[in-house]
């Protein structure tokens, strides 16, 4: 399979450049391995159009509007191997699919790096969330803890004043620097039911009564594509990009997304997408010579 763009992820950034590259009639393979980072979420937030609806609908409806173009194609597997050529990229997906591509886009986004704690998981999504600007406004009025380990947990409650008023960091643990109501406790456990959560449990000392928990613990990139390729990167570990064309520092490969871990909001990553590939020459090029 031959084609001008190659879109590495089928979150919200990879959605919306693949629709602009179908309106601007190039050819497009779309490879999704299904992992997007808000899917454990109850609703999107922050979208114009799409306030309070869920993740999973968005990226149901989006793939379906692709359908409209007939230039575009949509793969459910994962890109294993990109490999630069003189004349754009090679790429070899896990199901067998290989091609070429004039360009790539990676929007592969990043993972949550969740604390371990016992009983999180029945939670994450519900009443425990890593974004402050998509689930923070629901907990005004309600008694919220703030997750992580040292001042990263502190610093985030101190953030979070702007939403709750009743806020109590967890150091899990760790020396706090900040002024905040803290339990530095290690934390036994996370209790509730169906999701909510109502108690978080310490190895000493009282309970806290809770109805949600934010977390800073950090993420990482979903996929080290953008590493094999040799793409510069940020401290954080962010693609760096050119601030006009969102071109990495290899010629022909771009980003979009959380991948540049900027504002990691779904309307920010639908923006930047749609800038990214459409007007670019997609054709034939030399931009590694030998």
């Amino acid at each position: 399979m031959n084609v001008d763009v190659l879109v590495v992820g089928g979150g919200p950034a990879g959605l919306s450049a693949a629709l602009i590259l179908g309106r601007c009639r190039r050819t497009v393979l779309l490879c999704d391995a299904g992992h997007q980072r808000n899917l454990r979420s109850n609703a999107i937030h922050g979208l114009l159009g799409w306030e309070g609806r869920s993740p999973s609908t968005f990226l149901n409806e989006g793939r379906l509007e692709l359908t409209r173009y007939r230039s575009v194609s949509v793969l459910r597997a994962q890109v294993s191997k990109i490999q630069p050529t003189e004349r754009g990229f090679a790429f070899l997906c896990e199901d067998g699919t290989n091609g070429t591509a004039s360009k790539v886009l990676l929007a592969t986004g990043l993972v949550d790096d969740v604390p371990k704690l016992p009983g999180i998981e029945t939670h994450y999504g519900i009443s425990v969330h890593h974004c402050l600007y998509c689930d923070g406004l629901e907990y005004a009025g309600k008694p919220v803890a703030a997750y992580g380990k040292g001042d990263r947990g502190a610093e985030l409650a101190i953030m979070m004043k702007h939403w709750v008023a009743d806020v109590v960091a967890c150091s899990d643990g760790t020396e706090v620097s900040a002024r905040i109501s803290l339990r530095a406790e290690p934390i036994r456990a996370l209790d509730g039911a169906n999701g909510e959560l109502t108690n978080i449990a310490f190895q000493s000392g009282p309970d806290l009564a809770r109805s949600g928990l934010f977390f800073s613990t950090g993420c990482h990139q979903a996929s080290d594509l953008s590493e094999r390729l040799g793409c510069q990167r940020d401290a954080k570990g962010g693609v760096i990009t050119d601030p006009d064309t969102e071109e990495s520092s290899v010629p022909g490969l771009y980003v979009a997304g959380d991948v540049s871990r900027e504002v990691l909001l779904v309307a920010v990553a639908t923006v930047v997408a749609c800038r990214v590939l459409a007007f670019q020459r997609p054709g034939p090029r030399n931009p590694h010579p030998k």
